[in-house]
């Protein structure tokens, strides 16, 4: 585990202990080693803790971090319904581009809801929701989003 200010190079850090504070939810406190007062604590006020990659939990199918999925590109799916009455010739069936992940909105605590990718289009920002049903083909390790948008949804910026 490391500890960043501002630009400054990451300073490795043991870590002893981790929790959740009860008093404050979605709050986590960490417990560095070398650090045995609260006097020493609030001098690593403001500081990023970065973890390596290769240390994240493995998260379950279907679940992914955020920074894996911004960047990815964001196709619309191949071999979706052709409104002609002829079958479908290749350029219709093939993958368009729509945009880039920007960023991920989720919904406020306790509010229902999907996350929403913020993807930059040619055309300004598009929300898209981060549903299955929406989202056919999430590949992190390919940077690609393969998505079926509903009827209109591309159009909103228009």
């Amino acid at each position: 585990m490391y500890l960043r200010r501002d630009q400054e190079p990451p300073e490795a850090r043991g870590l002893r202990n981790f929790w959740l504070d009860r008093n404050h939810p979605g709050t986590g406190v960490f417990h560095f080693a070398g650090c045995s007062s609260i006097p020493e604590a609030e001098t690593l006020r403001g500081y990023d803790v970065l973890l390596p990659f290769e240390e994240r939990v493995t998260l379950p199918a279907g679940q992914y971090f955020v920074t894996d999925l911004i960047g990815c590109t964001v196709f619309t799916c191949g071999g979706e319904e052709t409104r002609l009455s002829s079958p479908a010739c290749e350029m219709e069936v093939a993958p368009r581009v729509v945009g880039t992940v920007q960023d991920v909105f989720f919904p406020g605590a306790g509010v229902p809801g999907t996350p929403l990718l913020q993807v930059d289009t040619v055309r300004g920002e598009l929300l898209v929701p981060l549903a299955e049903d929406i989202c056919k083909v999430i590949d992190v390790s390919a940077r690609r989003i393969e998505v079926r948008l509903p009827e209109g949804l591309d159009d909103l910026n228009a």
